[in-house]
């Protein structure tokens, strides 16, 4: 059993989808959870009600992770109300389906100021609090198969993804020798607000058991939070700089 009594956790985007789920999880394990928002209140304090009735403690911070100032006084409010910070979870994104020939200045800032700068931002403003310790921290930031793979309409998106990926394994050279672990999950489709509005949505997620090689059962929000939850705990203190897929091995079958 994994257990993380003791440890705060901060989970941005964390009002719904799998950020709620990686709140919950972590909450069951023990863990005190800060809950990020940028728009959704009144689904930020429902998850911060289900951390609470778990027994923990909680809070919720809105703060727009793209923008500087927003992170550094979110960390801030973190480090006089709390003293601590053990696990981030950098789940927060944005980006907008759509062509790369059609896509505006504005649609590709949006996108990397929130996949990628949000990270840059959440490491320089949280490592002073990650490295006390105890033990080691952990970072977690999520990916998806646009990182690797061209989808329709996603390319923006799969270009931020895959920048995410190579910003975390630098961060590794930095971080890694203070006391922090930092790696990512990139996540197979599993069904969200945002992948429900994926062009073709309704076809890909008819041929998941076409793709999978884990039997009938699907990719779920729960799958990924576990994996979350590995990567937060000290059974993934040697796990560094890593990209661990979870996607059922659908991502062998991807064309």
């Amino acid at each position: 059993m994994i257990e993380l009594t003791g440890r705060v956790a901060l989970v941005t985007g964390a009002s719904r989808g799998l950020g709620r789920a990686c709140a919950l999880r972590l909450a069951e394990a023990g863990a005190d959870v800060i809950v990020n928002y940028v728009s959704s209140k009144s689904a930020a304090v429902q998850t911060a009600q289900a951390v609470a009735a778990l027994g923990r403690r909680t809070m919720i911070v809105k703060a727009d992770v793209s923008q500087e100032d927003d992170v550094k006084s979110m960390l801030d409010f973190i480090s006089s109300e709390w003293g601590r910070l053990n696990i981030l979870i950098s789940n927060a994104a944005t980006g907008g389906f759509r062509n790369v020939l059609d896509a505006k200045t504005s649609n590709f800032t949006s996108a990397f100021h929130t996949n990628v700068l949000a990270l840059m931002y959440l490491m320089q403003a949280a490592t002073p609090l990650l490295e006390k310790g105890p033990g080691r921290s952990k970072v977690i930031a999520i990916s998806s198969h646009g990182s690797s793979h061209a989808f329709p309409s996603y390319g923006l998106i799969g270009a931020s993804k895959a920048a995410l990926e190579s910003i975390v394994r630098h961060l590794t050279l930095e971080v890694g020798n203070r006391g922090v672990n930092i790696n990512v999950v990139k996540a197979g489709l599993f069904a969200t607000d945002s992948t429900r509005r994926l062009p073709g949505a309704e076809e890909m997620f008819a041929r998941r058991t076409e793709t999978t090689l884990v039997g009938d059962r699907l990719l779920e929000t729960e799958d990924v939070a576990n994996v979350v939850l590995f990567l937060a705990s000290p059974l993934a203190d040697l796990v560094q700089g890593e990209v661990v897929t979870v996607d059922g091995g659908a991502g062998y079958r991807i064309a």
